[in-house]
């Protein structure tokens, strides 16, 4: 199984529409906020949000659109 972290800052506006979409998926995921996590910041040079990674490794760094979700995790 996947590890999804959805990257996020606290106010990010495309949360509850992300959420959705993983759920619609039945992809399992969790939050991490970048305001507590500045190691994953700086490894990744994250500078918006949101952030999507699969296995410590980051896939989008944007919001993805329901077709780039369910292409990549169609795989």
């Amino acid at each position: 199984m996947m590890d999804v972290t959805l990257l996020v800052t606290k106010s990010d506006y495309c949360l509850p529409n992300l959420q959705c979409e993983f759920q619609n998926l039945g992809v399992p995921y969790h939050i991490e906020y970048i305001e507590n996590n500045p190691e994953l910041v700086s490894a990744h040079q994250i500078r918006h949000s949101p952030n999507i990674l699969v296995d410590g490794k980051l896939v989008f760094r944007h919001q993805p659109t329901p077709g780039e979700l369910k292409e990549y995790f169609a795989r």
